[in-house]
């Protein structure tokens, strides 16, 4: 099969959706490659790594005019327009940009957005959101460091003793405990806190203290329990008690993380203005739920801002900013779901029977196919 890497255009993009690790996998499965020349110099690999694993190097126009297209992002207009219909493209195709999926759709082209395969066991190995999740809860961790101006750990010297910074990480999925594993390593005092009550143990596990908030109500517990490991809206009686307690907290933190989302709506606030006034100077947020207008209403996504003494950090894409790791579990995540749609022979196959392939399927022809 003839597999296009086209350079990825998004602005601060600087992943690439297939290494000289997978195409060297991919040109010994049969394959053809062919890569846009710089598509992975930003994630340190450069076009005489890919030639070195007998991948050919080739322009926008070369790699888009594919039979498989391999992408980190969507596709632009003038992307889809070099993109021969029938054709098919995987990709973090976001699942919930109607535009983007409908652009799929009128080029005529079968898209695969990867965030929609289900967190099941089987479909582990090709989970991006967890893998890029992980990047950003430690890169989190990184940026917060370098914008606290004090030490992460506690300190004794002959001039006096510095206390261990005080850090709250709000939403504990993968990058949460990532963030937490990270900040533990830098030798920091942490409190978590999320809606679902079974990630104690794992807060816990990893030296972390748990912000517990009772549930009063069975309604209360049915939510916290989450959908297929995402969290579910909480009846508002829990989340006044929750931002209670986590005003608390976060009023007496040095370092704030936050990163809880919800699928296809908006952040939650968890931490207001009124809370961040109450922050000591200096302290810092890093809000991982930027892109979906942040955890906090002060954030500026893309920016790093100071307000009211508080460094507000709104990343909006923090794997970027750890390229070459990114890059490689991402395309070890494309390498095993590309298993599945084609064969052995190299031929596309699309079994809409395999609940992988399914959930993943946006647009197949010229129809939107995301339920």
């Amino acid at each position: 099969m003839l597999i296009g890497v086209p350079a990825e255009t998004t602005v601060g993009e600087t992943r690439v959706a297939v290494t000289p690790e997978t195409a060297k996998k991919l040109k010994a499965q049969g394959h053809t490659l062919r890569i846009q020349s710089g598509a992975g110099v930003a994630a340190s690999a450069p076009d005489e790594a890919y030639t070195a694993v007998g991948a050919e190097i080739t322009d926008a126009a070369g790699a888009f005019g594919c039979e498989l297209v391999l992408k980190v992002r969507n596709l632009f207009d003038n992307e889809a327009a070099l993109v021969k219909p029938g054709a098919t493209v995987v990709g973090m195709l976001n699942p919930f940009d109607a535009a983007g999926l409908q652009r799929l759709a009128s080029a005529n082209l079968t898209g695969f957005a990867l965030e929609a395969a289900p967190r099941t066991t089987r479909a582990q190995s090709m989970d991006v959101l967890s893998s890029q999740a992980n990047i950003a809860g430690y890169k989190a961790v990184m940026i917060a460091a370098d914008k606290y101006q004090r030490f992460f750990p506690m300190l004794m010297t002959a001039a006096g003793t510095v206390k261990a910074a005080r850090v709250v990480i709000l939403g504990v999925g993968v990058a949460g405990l990532q963030a937490i594993a990270t900040a533990k390593r830098l030798g920091a005092v942490i409190e978590a806190s999320d809606v679902r009550p079974s990630v104690k143990e794992q807060v816990e596990s990893l030296g972390a203290k748990f912000i517990d908030v009772p549930y009063e109500t069975q309604e209360e517990k049915e939510a916290a329990e989450g959908v297929g490991g995402y969290a579910r809206p909480m009846p508002q009686s829990w989340l006044d008690r929750q931002k209670a307690e986590v005003a608390k907290r976060v009023a007496q933190a040095d370092v704030v993380i936050t990163t809880a989302l919800i699928p296809g709506r908006a952040a939650p606030v968890l931490v207001t203005e009124e809370m961040v006034k109450a922050m000591k100077p200096g302290s810092v947020i890093v809000d991982l739920a930027a892109p979906q207008g942040g955890n906090c209403p002060l954030t500026e996504a893309g920016q790093t801002v100071v307000k009211h003494g508080v460094t507000l950090v709104g990343e909006t894409n923090l794997p970027a900013l750890v390229a070459a790791d990114a890059s490689s579990l991402y395309a070890r995540n494309v390498l095993d779901f590309l298993k599945l749609i084609i064969t052995k022979e190299g031929a596309l196959n699309i079994d809409l029977n395999d609940d992988i392939v399914a959930a993943c399927l946006m647009a197949q022809g010229g129809e939107v196919k995301r339920k």
